[in-house]
């Protein structure tokens, strides 16, 4: 019997001693959770890096075809690396744009634009989360056909009021709607603040006006002040949206001397597409469209760089990722 006791103990003291490592690397491979173990993460990692080349290989052709002079950009061996650092294509560039003015106009324009919807749209949501309005319903889903519509559709009407009210070539018909809660995307941004100001406790507007305080009052003290991070998300996906559109400048900035970024980048192809049809291709082409693309954006990468952190706390509470 002892014997017996003694080989029990011996295979067990084996199997244990085998199913211990194989324990510990099973769960260093697949984890105690799903989330935890090596593959996962590997995974993980080929899959963030593989969307991250996605966004920024274009930014590296731009920046790697723009640097190279005439002989780089003739040499098929020359991928990304220039062998010598050619500025005059950005020069030229930056002159076709007439940079410092062109970005001075979209800069304005897109920050007054973004402003103006972080705080109307900010009321327009609050309205919609919190207060009993007649016919609440009837006019969010008007809302939410101004958002469905396209502004093709409904841009001939547009023109021709701002033609009646003498606006056009001016700044008054993308500013004003932006005003009134409106203006590009205006209807996204509503529901934005809707989403946040509906998830907020409704004891503390109770609170607040048991101390007296009216509509006004609650919406200025209490609830503008806990939509930060829905602001700053309104804020920026305005300000982007309004600095990369093309389609309302060119509908109603046509023929002027203010125009911005977005409208002096469609014009500078079309110029080199007609030097190419007079004085045939040049080697240049490509690149000079590259520098200005990049100078388009260039702006909008800084400002993500320092709000970045900002920005995705906003997306995380303001009810976006749900």
């Amino acid at each position: 019997m002892e014997k017996v006791k003694s080989k029990l103990s011996k295979k067990s003291a084996l199997t244990y001693k085998y199913q211990l490592p194989l324990s510990r690397a099973r769960n260093f491979l697949f984890g105690i959770e799903v989330d935890k173990g090596l593959l996962f993460k590997i995974f993980l990692y080929v899959l963030l890096i593989d969307t991250a080349f996605i966004y920024i290989n274009p930014i590296l052709t731009m920046v790697s075809t723009m640097l190279k002079n005439e002989s780089d950009l003739t040499n098929p061996s020359v991928l990304w690396i220039p062998n010598e650092l050619y500025m005059g294509v950005l020069q030229n560039a930056w002159d076709k744009l007439n940079y410092v003015k062109s970005f001075a106009v979209s800069a304005g324009l897109s920050s007054v634009v973004a402003l103006l919807q972080t705080f109307s749209c900010a009321i327009a949501g609050y309205a919609f989360a919190r207060l009993n309005i007649p016919w609440k319903n009837f006019w969010f889903f008007c809302l939410l056909l101004t958002f469905i519509v396209p502004p093709q559709v409904t841009i001939l009407p547009n023109i021709i009021l701002a033609n009646q009210l003498g606006v056009m070539q001016t700044f008054i018909p993308i500013v004003l709607p932006a005003v009134l809660g409106h203006g590009l995307k205006g209807a996204l941004f509503v529901i934005i603040y809707r989403q946040f100001f509906s998830t907020q406790p409704k004891e503390l507007e109770e609170a607040a006006k048991i101390d007296g305080a009216n509509v006004f009052t609650v919406f200025r003290k209490v609830m503008l002040p806990l939509a930060r991070p829905a602001m700053v998300v309104v804020f920026l996906f305005s300000f982007v949206w309004t600095w990369n559109d093309f389609y309302l400048p060119s509908m109603y900035l046509y023929n002027t001397n203010y125009q911005p970024l977005s409208l002096g980048i469609s014009s500078i192809s079309h110029q080199l597409n007609l030097e190419a049809e007079v004085g045939g291709p040049s080697v240049f082409q490509d690149s000079i469209k590259m520098a200005t693309g990049f100078l388009m954006i260039m702006p909008l990468l800084i400002l993500y760089l320092f709000t970045q952190r900002w920005f995705v706390e906003g997306i995380e509470r303001t009810g976006l990722v749900e």
